[in-house]
């Protein structure tokens, strides 16, 4: 497995468009750091590179993608098969770190291990599709009603986010405090431990010339 170097930070954004090339049949994963209770979607799309055309396909017939979604807790979120183009789902059960792996598995007969294939993935926090719910309103009414839902939707995933930082500032500044702390006291107790250490010296070196009577 291979994980790519991407850490998304969603206080700047709630949407993230990138495509990245992997092997037929590898697996990447990407890792995500999401609030509780966020709702994530993920569309995807996979081209196949063309040997003789020396560009990528628009679409990969044949093939599909795999997609694992994990907790650091190895609590499986979501664990299904898709086709080459798509949409998954997964809500957050707990704020932290989400591991979001992608593997193509060709569902051809013959499957050339080698094929390059280029995979756009869009991963959208918090958000419904609002394009489709809006060519489905009827009239006006409907539409700016759709629309005022997605940007209530948007604010309070924007209000999360921050709780969410806010809370693991919160731990940061304890966990400072404390190691602070326990510094402080080792110090204080080494500090202890010397002036011990040269006291019984001390009285070892009196004692010591006490016996050979040197004073």
């Amino acid at each position: 497995m291979q994980v790519l170097t991407f850490l998304s930070s969603f206080c700047f954004s709630l949407s993230t468009a990138f495509y990245f090339h992997v092997g037929e049949r590898e697996e990447k994963c990407i890792i995500e750091d999401i609030p509780s209770d966020t709702l994530i979607t993920g569309a995807f799309k996979i081209q196949q590179w063309d040997v003789v055309r020396q560009d990528f396909l628009e679409s990969a017939p044949g093939l599909g993608l795999f997609v694992t979604v994990t907790t650091y807790n190895e609590e499986v979120l979501l664990s299904k098969l898709y086709g080459p183009q798509g949409t998954f789902y997964f809500t957050s059960h707990s704020p932290g770190e989400h591991i979001i792996c992608l593997e193509s598995n060709s569902t051809r007969l013959v499957s050339f291990g080698g094929s390059k294939l280029r995979i756009h993935l869009d991963i959208r926090v918090g958000e419904h599709d609002l394009d489709a719910a809006i060519a489905q309103a009827k009239d006006k009414v409907n539409e700016v009603s759709f629309k005022l839902e997605h940007l209530i939707e948007q604010i309070e995933q924007i209000v999360k986010e921050q709780n969410y930082q806010r809370d693991r500032e919160e731990n940061f500044r304890m966990t400072s405090e404390d190691t602070n702390s326990n510094v402080l006291w080792w110090a204080f107790a080494q500090t202890l431990i010397f002036i011990s250490v040269g006291i019984l010296q001390m009285k070892y070196l009196k004692d010591f010339f006490i016996a050979k009577k040197l004073v």
